[in-house]
């Protein structure tokens, strides 16, 4: 039987139960909903208003639906002292497939997994169409008959008559009560569908008046197709030639200094007006930062340490397949967000660059027992989507350091995530997935480590991923660190945290060094020569979005996070940096000079590596967070790209990276298919078991003669280096110095009268071209 119950901020009146009773609207409504600061109202098929008295009438009648027969229940309510019309629903058992809402002959179909629950009630709000800006309504709530309305674990219902969009919708779930038995149900809470395409809350990031807005699942049957045009075609762009750019979405273009319409600046479609900046920059793939549906104020959900943060980073997942509503031009709302991402992939991709999204799939928002932000999993059916110890009173286990660990390895929580990636490459394009802390994928039910793990095999081989770029971090919280072992079924890449260290240590001047820095720059063998591994499953990178920008590396020993609100404890203590003499921001001529010369050394030394080059935003220009190692919830300049000092460093620091880049991209000698062999390097070292010798040159050999030759001295005083013989019939030019000023630190065509010598400064390095 079905039960359907209709309420409102100013009556309460229900149908009869014929299933469990309905709980009240008081945990969902105001002030809840009011503070989400959207207009929903009650409507009728007619669009009028519900009196205060009504009378409810059932019909049962047989219907041939979804090719069976099925029993149908028209509730129809009336209010003849008002002469009002009234709403009108048929409402059929509906089917277990697809998960999610899905539009169907009858109607809209919505299924929804839970295995332990009891009790299922569907909750819509049907606001007016196009005036979705202030609360003036309540919702229909649609009890769930397990004999009707479930197959298996799926319960589902269909429902005619509804719009076609502009609906919420969420569910109430009950069952046991049980927690040590991992069980965490709350019929109080209205849950995002976790199937839900689209997610609804607060149309503007960071709008304080809307702090504490909930979040509810919509759909959109409405819009046409996304039109990707008659000539698009994706850049599929082979993986050794990748250079990522990893960047933030918001932070790229929220500051005024980006000179944006307001409307759009921190949004999808300011991303698309700094296309040209990646162009001249001459990256072809951008890594974004999550940009799954997050809730940027959850910190300030509850007094506490942190309350003043808001979260720009967004590692803290709502829903697996709705994009960040707020990044939307205008405040315009899931819909226009997920038009305007295609639209942000479609101006990339004609652009010759690759998108990869940075994606956590290893913990969701809903944080821990102490301090619970309940919006979906947890009440749907904790005991299957997160890990719990069932010998510890059925606590969560926290291997992502975020306070719960997402069951990435249980068969439905697994056929979730491959949804969620399959819907991005075929409704998104998208071409490639970052995996954030992808040791937890590695972890069974239980938490121990898998050799096998069936979720990152079924990525590796799964038919619709094919094309995709799949790259892991391979750690996690618990301990976990897979660099060079991460089970890849010879697909997956890796972020090379080994390759990070080793390029810091050496470029810094640290002893003992020489060898591991020229083991990272040829490809890491040691660690991916193995079965069908390439040098591109390694992906080099020297600076991240945790973590010290590139000016910071070369500016502070320390991190300084006192911002953060937790007294500097946050954040990594093994940077590897140096501050070239003092701490922090400083006018000393010298010191500055060093640090700039040291950037340039750092990326260098990236773009000639063999593997594939990761840079962050920002480091092109010389960001500054201030020491912060760990800003994760500032949402202001110290994230923010900045455009003026873009500008003032165009011709020197920009310069270099950008030409630096460019150069890499046409030489495919920093780009082998293979590992390299005797015959495509020559390492000018005979000292390699000194410690004490901070200083590397060898010679990358080019099939047509056109080799390159790279000396880096680590040292504080000079080298003079023998320069050996360059190919037969051609001479040394000169095309790097990083000691030398700008234009004369990169000369693309190379400064001829290379002797037999060169005089490698401190702190520097070259690159010589045969021509």
């Amino acid at each position: 039987m079905l039960h359907s119950s209709f309420i409102s901020k100013s009556n309460s009146t229900k149908f009869p139960p014929l299933a469990s009773p309905n709980a009240s609207l008081s945990s969902f409504g105001p002030p809840s909903l009011l503070q989400m600061g959207l207009k929903w109202s009650r409507i009728a098929s007619s669009g009028r208003r519900l009196s205060s008295k009504v009378r409810s009438h059932a019909k049962q009648r047989t219907a041939n639906v979804f090719g069976r027969q099925a029993r149908e229940r028209v509730l129809e309510e009336e209010a003849p002292e008002m002469a009002e019309t009234t709403p009108s629903f048929k409402i059929f058992p509906g089917q277990a497939s697809p998960l999610g809402a899905s539009e169907v002959d009858n109607g809209i179909n919505f299924a929804i997994f839970s295995q332990h629950a009891t009790a299922v009630t569907l909750c819509l709000t049907l606001p007016r169409r196009g005036e979705l800006d202030n609360l003036d309504g309540g919702m229909v709530e649609f009890s769930l008959d397990p004999r009707l309305n479930k197959t298996g674990d799926i319960w589902h219902i269909c429902i005619e008559d509804l719009p076609r969009s502009n609906v919420l919708y969420g569910y109430r779930i009950d069952g046991p009560k049980n927690w040590d038995g991992g069980h965490r149900f709350d019929c109080n809470n209205v849950l995002i569908d976790p199937y839900a395409k689209l997610v609804e809350g607060r149309r503007t990031f960071g709008d304080p008046k809307h702090k504490l807005s909930k979040f509810l699942g919509t759909y959109d049957f409405d819009s046409l197709p996304f039109d990707w045009g008659d000539d698009y075609k994706a850049p599929n762009i082979a993986e050794r030639d990748l250079v990522i750019y990893e960047m933030n979405v918001r932070a790229f273009t929220a500051d005024e200094s980006s000179c944006l319409d307001q409307n759009i600046c921190g949004s999808y479609a300011g991303l698309i007006e700094k296309i040209p900046h990646l162009l001249e920059l001459g990256i072809n793939a951008v890594e974004l930062l999550p940009v799954f549906e997050f809730d940027e104020f959850e910190f300030q959900r509850r007094a506490n340490p942190r309350d003043h943060m808001i979260n720009t980073w967004g590692y803290s997942t709502i829903n697996f397949f709705a994009p960040m509503s707020r990044y939307a031009s205008g405040g315009g709302g899931a819909v226009v967000a997920s038009r305007e991402f295609k639209e942000m992939v479609k101006a990339l991709h004609e652009a010759g660059i690759e998108v990869i999204l940075d994606v956590v799939y290893n913990h969701t928002n809903e944080a821990d027992d102490k301090h619970p932000y309940t919006t979906s999993f947890r009440g749907i059916d904790n005991k299957v989507y997160y890990m719990v110890d069932l010998n510890d009173k059925g606590q969560l286990l926290n291997f992502s350091g975020c306070g719960n660990t997402l069951n990435c390895n249980h068969p439905v929580v697994m056929e979730l995530l491959l949804d969620s990636l399959r819907h991005w490459v075929v409704e998104y394009h998208i071409d490639g997935f970052r995996f954030d802390l992808a040791s937890v994928l590695c972890r069974g039910t239980d938490g121990s480590p898998l050799g096998a793990p069936p979720l990152v095999r079924a990525i590796a081989k799964d038919a619709t991923l094919s094309q995709c770029k799949i790259i892991a971090e391979p750690w996690d919280c618990g301990g976990l660190y897979l660099v060079g072992s991460f089970p890849n079924w010879d697909r997956w890449a890796e972020w090379n945290g080994r390759y990070r260290d080793d390029l810091r240590r050496f470029i810094k001047g640290d002893t003992g060094m020489k060898g591991a820095f020229a083991t990272r720059v040829s490809g890491s063998a040691d660690l991916y020569c193995k079965n069908k591994r390439k040098p591109y499953h390694s992906v080099n990178f020297i600076i991240a979005h945790d973590g010290f920008t590139l000016r910071d590396l070369v500016s502070y020993n320390f991190k300084h996070n006192e911002a953060n609100g937790e007294g500097g404890n946050d954040g990594s203590n093994d940077n590897f940096s140096w501050n070239c003499g003092f701490e922090g921001e400083t006018d000393n001529a010298g010191i500055v000079a060093l640090r700039f010369r040291q950037m340039k050394n750092f990326h260098l030394a990236l773009m000639i590596s063999q593997g594939v080059p990761m840079m962050l935003m920002g480091d092109e220009y010389g960001h500054t967070r201030y020491g912060n190692n760990n800003s994760y919830g500032h949402d202001t300049a110290l994230n923010n790209f900045q455009w003026q000092q873009l500008s003032a460093r165009k011709s020197d620091h920009f310069r270099f990276f950008s030409e630096v880049i460019h150069y890499r991209r046409k030489h495919q000698v920093f780009c082998h298919e293979n590992f390299l062999t005797k015959s495509d390097v020559t390492w000018h070292e005979d000292n390699w078991h000194n410690p004490e010798s901070k200083f590397l040159a060898f010679t990358l050999h080019d099939k047509n003669g056109g080799d390159i030759y790279l000396a880096f001295n680590a040292h504080d005083f000079s080298v003079k280096v023998s320069i050996p013989p360059a190919p037969p019939a051609r001479h040394w030019f000169r095309v790097v110095d990083t000691n030398l000023a700008s234009p004369d630190d990169f000369v693309g065509e190379g400064v001829p009268g290379i002797g037999g010598t060169y005089n490698v400064a401190p702190y520097s390095s070259i690159l010589l071209e045969a021509k």
